[in-house]
């Protein structure tokens, strides 16, 4: 059970699932960490499509309400609880909670806490874990991605389309990047994709096969879902392989396994909360993100901020897909 102080905090709390407009800016007790757990005064919360699913209810796991969302954040560690070693109080970190990140303060357990690169802001570094992690297991952990092959990207002026642009050509490989308006692609560009397309180009399947070589692309990083997942298979090449990562869409998509069979196709699913279990995998992607981000060879992309009051205006922004990079909600605002 959650003990907690006498003071109070504002935060914002679900007691209804729905779309965006449920969530409540309301005063509730602070909390303080027990045993093993960390009080982290929060900075920033990079908000996720997971997030606006959550609120929604449709997210992959249940959503058990009242709750407060935010799954990401970045703050100063506050204060620390009984038998934590190896965290510093005024140190910044960022951490992936679960839920419970749009308040003033959150408490999460300092296992999870995830070191910050000193030249990132707090912003930044709520940006950085959901989206780099993603990208990076991806490309590389379930993608198998190589240098000098080519990586189609949806969304790409999105949060985790530019963390997937900006990693891909670290490691080396070429990028395709597909998103909704000219300012987009412009984006993606400067972030070193070779060949932007407009998502709703009527000819952009042949025109992404054309750009990779007239076969297909290899790699396909699949977060739109719906019609446009049939798509992503006509856009594969033979023995192509396509990570889902998300359904922006949020239709239902078909498959048929002989589709798949014909051409050799593999598709992957790729859930962070789980595959975060798999300590080896975690540790592998960390030390890589650690030394690209130290190095200042990938930069977080921070996209609009907003106040903890209107929370329910940057989902609502996110979900109409209004926004470029990371959304970013500051408590202290």
């Amino acid at each position: 059970m959650l003990r907690v102080m006498s003071e109070s905090m504002k935060a914002i709390r679900v007691e209804r699932l729905g779309p965006p407009d449920v969530m409540e800016l309301q005063d509730v007790p602070a909390p303080t960490p027990g045993p093993g757990e960390v009080r982290i005064e929060v900075e920033a919360v990079g908000i996720n499509f997971a997030d606006v699913l959550s609120v929604a209810g449709e997210y992959l796991t249940r959503t058990r309400v009242p709750y407060t969302p935010g799954m990401e954040f970045a703050g100063i560690v506050e204060s620390l609880g009984e038998g934590v070693t190896g965290v510093q109080v005024g140190q910044r970190v960022a951490a992936l909670g679960g839920s419970g990140a749009l308040a003033r303060y959150s408490v999460v357990n300092a296992a999870g806490l995830i070191p910050v690169p000193e030249n990132l802001s707090g912003a930044q570094a709520a940006a950085f874990p959901v989206s780099y992690f993603t990208a990076y297991h991806g490309l590389k952990t379930l993608g198998r991605g190589v240098e000098g092959e080519w990586v189609l990207v949806q969304a790409a002026a999105g949060a985790l389309g530019t963390a997937s642009i900006q990693l891909a050509r670290a490691m080396g490989m070429h990028v395709i990047a597909l998103a909704s308006t000219d300012e987009k692609l412009a984006l993606a560009r400067d972030l070193g994709a070779d060949v932007t397309i407009l998502q709703d180009d009527p000819d952009r399947v042949q025109k992404v096969r054309d750009a990779a070589g007239g076969k297909g692309v290899p790699l396909i990083l699949e977060v739109v879902g719906g019609k446009r997942f049939q798509e992503s298979l006509d856009m594969a090449a033979p023995q192509g392989r396509i990570i889902v990562i998300g359904n922006a869409s949020r239709e239902q998509a078909n498959l048929r396994p002989v589709e798949l069979m014909k051409r050799n196709l593999t598709v992957t699913g790729l859930w962070l909360t789980s595959l975060m279990n798999d300590r080896a995998a975690t540790m592998q992607a960390a030390q890589a993100l650690a030394g690209l981000v130290g190095s200042g060879k990938v930069t977080p992309q921070v996209g609009p901020t907003y106040a903890l009051a209107d929370s329910a205006r940057a989902f609502q922004d996110l979900l109409d897909r209004k926004t470029t990079g990371k959304v970013i909600i500051e408590p202290a605002r």
